[in-house]
């Protein structure tokens, strides 16, 4: 099961979304033993968040960035505390929550993704759907960190997210002038890049699985409206 969480705007609303991931992490992630999430902590696309992003940066004299837009450390300061290596802040959650977690179950390392578009242009829903962007290729960059290098204070946290955001920048604003991601911000040697091939078969099996399965649910809603309607009339 998915299920996506977000937080929104106004404090009060901010800290409902945030006491809801708590509540979730506690319900749904450690009683299935789940082994990884999915933090945006920028929040949504960078066309609506730069100007807010701009604005917040000068109120609080941070650098204002042009690639990406300034991340929110509330969710990932709630998913340290309560799942990861150090979980302090929920003392009354902590005991119960590390007798339930097994060890594949503990956040332990950060995937960091960025993303690069050619020449900035990213790909947005209507070209997925009907396909009128021309074939593009685009690059995930991928660095790990270990959870326990991570500060456990607010503070020291929004710092270290915000260095990680201001080499995104540098790192996106080499890759738009070059076409290639630089290994100048690896922690570790660099790997060297894999092309990931679309299989179109596979695509055309699944699309005809769906349409096929889509039929055939509707069929079957089909005959069973018309036997109800046989029976009451």
């Amino acid at each position: 099961m998915l299920r996506i969480l977000y937080t929104q705007r106004g404090k009060d609303k901010r800290d409902k979304s945030l006491q809801a991931l708590v509540q979730h992490l506690l319900d749904t992630y450690v009683p299935l033993n789940r082994k990884w999430l999915v933090l945006f902590p920028e929040g949504g696309f960078l066309r609506k968040r730069k100007a807010v992003s701009h604005r917040y940066a000068e109120k609080m004299n941070l650098p204002k960035f042009e690639n990406v837009s300034l991340p929110r450390v509330g969710a990932m300061q709630i998913i340290m505390d309560t799942i990861g290596p150090k979980c302090s802040a929920f003392n009354n959650n902590c005991n119960s929550v590390r007798n339930q977690l097994s060890e594949v179950a503990k956040i332990e390392w950060i995937l960091d993704i960025t993303i690069g578009y050619p020449k900035g242009w990213p790909i947005d829903l209507s070209h997925i759907v009907f396909g009128h962007r021309e074939p593009c290729q685009t690059v995930l960059f991928y660095r790990l960190y270990p959870c326990k290098e991570v500060p456990k204070d607010s503070e020291s946290m929004t710092k270290w997210l915000f260095q990680r955001w201001e080499e995104k920048e540098k790192m996106l604003e080499k890759f738009y002038k070059t076409g290639e991601f630089s290994g100048e911000f690896c922690h570790n040697e660099m790997s060297p890049p894999k092309v990931v091939v679309q299989d179109y078969l596979r695509f055309l099996i699944l699309h005809i699985f769906f349409i096929a399965s889509t039929y055939i649910h509707i069929q079957m809603f089909t005959a069973a409206y018309n036997y109800y309607n046989y029976l009451v009339y």
